[in-house]
């Protein structure tokens, strides 16, 4: 059974944002939290499949916020629903891995979409941050030196190399199983393996990471 964190401190925004995650979850278990602390201790106390948050809320800044849940819940793919149009902080976010930005005036379907794009392991990421984004990819502000790619390159195996690309193109652990005919367990150790070698927060960031390292 699926189940999501959804994190704002207007009542009337949780339950807009619940109704559009039983849309797709219709039995999904929804916990909710109306400020950062609250949010906190849910995520520490269970496991989601998903976090969906405002960043501004009672009990901490936005980075701090985020950062909190980040350490409350490693791995689990956040969804930010905000307002905010402050370009710096969206990227300190993405340094931080989050999944995703959706904005508040957004119609349940762009929610929904922004969701399944997620949980399948892509970025949803409003047209002005993604071109940031890439922007900071080309000039190479964020490409790291060449002796890092060579490194984690050696690290990872032929298999896992194989389980990254399949990954990253938003296969789930049981299609990747079937493609390269191995055991989903296998397919989680070898997943497992790649995120301590990137670095990487989730597989979202994994992905990320893998293609700023020119790895895919």
């Amino acid at each position: 059974m699926k189940s999501c964190l959804i994190c704002d401190d207007h009542a009337l925004v949780r339950d807009a944002l619940a109704g559009t995650v039983r849309l797709g979850w219709p039995d999904a278990v929804l916990d909710l939290a109306a400020d950062f602390p609250e949010a906190w201790r849910i995520a520490t106390e269970a496991s989601h499949d998903l976090i969906i948050c405002d960043l501004i809320m009672p009990g901490a800044g936005p980075l701090a916020g985020v950062d909190g849940l980040v350490r409350a819940a490693p791995g689990t793919p956040l969804l930010v629903v905000t307002g905010t149009e402050d370009d710096t902080l969206m990227m300190d976010l993405l340094d931080r891995g989050v999944a995703g930005f959706a904005p508040k005036t957004a119609n349940g379907s762009i929610i929904e979409a922004a969701i399944r794009l997620i949980l399948a392991g892509g970025r949803y990421l409003p047209a002005r941050v993604s071109e940031i984004a890439s922007t900071r990819l080309q000039n190479g502000t964020v490409t790291p030196v060449r002796d890092d790619v060579a490194r984690i390159a050696e690290r990872l195996t032929g298999r896992q190399m194989d389980v990254l690309r399949l990954m990253a193109q938003g296969r789930s652990n049981k299609e990747i199983a079937r493609d390269l005919d191995l055991a989903p367990s296998t397919i989680k150790t070898h997943l497992s393996q790649i995120m301590i070698h990137l670095g990487a927060a989730n597989r979202t960031d994994a992905s990320i990471k893998a293609r700023m390292l020119d790895l895919i």
